[in-house]
């Protein structure tokens, strides 16, 4: 019996063992390269893969890192970024983790490093104007900034695990470390560790100092984590990233010039470069959110919904309002939406930390982007009627043959004649003279349709009519 027993233990082991190796070879492990200075594209580029990574839930994020660090915020962004993600995060020091490569990588749960790779030397530093060597501080204000830095590393070591004491040494170089009765950073150097020096074990029970383990290569990481090169899943930087952080350093300028564009495509006959130039800029602004990987094409959706809403109510139901107002209401929404940061799992709605940073930002956008676009209608309003460039926009009308001077002509022959409502005017709406269908505005009166009436002006491409 006791026999049996065994054999049954045996096969029981055995088949949880299968089943182990076999949920290990069905890890999703995504690798993220880290391999250039710690810059705005690199945050797009991380965010992206920090995305694909949750949609397609995967067990494992490795940040496959080689870098000279890079700035304060980026680093802070992409620190933010990584905390997404609910998985295992894994850095592997593929050569060298210095500055903010330093930060990033207590950002992760674990750190490989691969032979005589080196990690630390963490203090920020400010280059000079000229970009030509970096910049002596202030004493107070070296203080300040190395405090804060300090405090970040240690709140992502103390997070994820790792020895605080060794990620403030790293940063302040008046920190001494010392463990087991041996110095491993006198007081007025930064630590820096090689990758033999971040594995050796201190205390007790014994632990390594930093690092998990050197290990010859990436895909042998890969197998840690029960994956291979050909079945990791590798974010490639496509160069878009570059491209989106220029779009999103001018998002509020790109704003400006759609309502602009707009502002004078309305004010000016037919359809025309004012148009085009507001289409553009609009559509490069949600460009710039989409390849930055903040917005979706949802928000893009939205936006034409609301375009197609306002349409319908100056060209197909003028004087309903509703439409209108509806669709201008999607419009703005889709606007500030696109440069939000939601990630997949979460609501669509602002609700974390980090939708709430980017909802800030957006908004200051919208603030700029208003303050800016009223002013430059002020001015063009005086300017631009003054100027030749008006008279070439003027000039032409939807079929770009007809002179303005026609149009003026046109109108003013339309003065006193009769007609009858088609449609409530509230107080826009639009009129029959004749054989002749025009877009016409009351008095502030709200007339009803099938109301008679006669025109007694124009405003732009309105007439102005009265009640008879």
């Amino acid at each position: 019996m006791k026999h049996w027993l065994m054999i049954l233990l045996g096969l029981f082991q055995l088949l949880a063992f299968e089943n182990s190796s076999s949920a290990a070879e069905t890890n999703t492990v995504y690798v993220l390269p880290i391999r250039e200075d710690i810059m705005p594209p690199l945050v797009y580029l991380v965010r992206r893969g920090v995305k694909e990574a949750m949609d397609a839930k995967a067990d494992v994020l490795i940040l496959d890192m080689d870098t000279n660090g890079g700035r304060l915020d980026s680093t802070e962004k992409i620190i933010e970024i990584l905390s997404q993600f609910k998985g295992k995060t894994v850095t592997y020091v593929n050569k060298k983790a210095f500055s903010a490569g330093a930060y990033i990588s207590f950002a992760t749960q674990k750190i490989y490093m691969a032979p005589q790779s080196v990690i630390g030397a963490a203090a920020p530093i400010v280059l000079s104007s000229t970009g030509d060597g970096v910049e002596k501080l202030p004493d107070t204000y070296e203080a300040k900034i190395s405090s804060a830095a300090s405090a970040l590393v240690r709140a992502s070591a103390e997070k994820n695990g790792h020895n605080v004491e060794v990620a403030d040494a790293m940063v302040k170089k008046n920190k001494e470390l010392k463990i087991d009765d041996k110095v491993i950073n006198e007081k007025g150097q930064l630590l820096t560790l090689t990758d033999r020096e971040a594995a050796e074990e201190y205390g007790y029970p014994a632990k390594p100092l930093l690092s998990a383990g050197t290990v010859d290569s990436l895909n042998d990481v890969l197998k840690i984590f029960g994956s291979t090169e050909a079945t990791a899943k590798r974010i490639i930087p496509t160069g878009s990233e570059k491209l989106a952080s220029w779009i999103m350093a001018i998002a509020p300028l790109l704003l400006i010039i759609g309502a602009i564009g707009t502002y004078v495509e309305i004010k000016t006959p037919g359809f025309g470069v004012p148009g085009i130039t507001a289409i553009v800029a609009v559509t490069l602004y949600f460009f710039g959110g989409y390849i930055a990987g903040l917005s979706g094409p949802m928000w893009i959706a939205v936006f034409v919904v609301g375009l197609l809403l306002v349409a319908s109510e100056l060209f197909l139901h003028p004087g309903t309002i509703a439409p209108g107002l509806l669709g201008a209401a999607l419009m703005f929404v889709a606007v500030v939406m696109a440069m939000v940061d939601v990630y997949p799992g979460s609501p669509t709605l602002p609700t974390t930390p980090i939708a709430w940073n980017s909802l800030q930002q957006s908004f200051q956008n919208i603030v700029i982007a208003t303050l800016g676009t009223i002013v430059m209608v002020v001015i063009l309003a005086r300017v631009l009627p003054k100027t030749p460039l008006y008279n070439r926009l003027v000039s032409k009308t939807a079929s770009g043959m007809k002179t303005e001077h026609v149009e003026t002509q046109r109108r003013i022959s339309r003065d006193g004649q009769l007609g009858v409502a088609i449609s409530a005017l509230r107080p826009g709406g639009k009129a029959q003279f004749g054989n002749e269908i025009l877009d016409v505005i009351s008095q502030g009166d709200l007339l009803p349709k099938g109301q008679k009436v006669k025109i007694i002006g124009h405003s732009g491409s309105e007439a102005i009519v009265e009640a008879i």
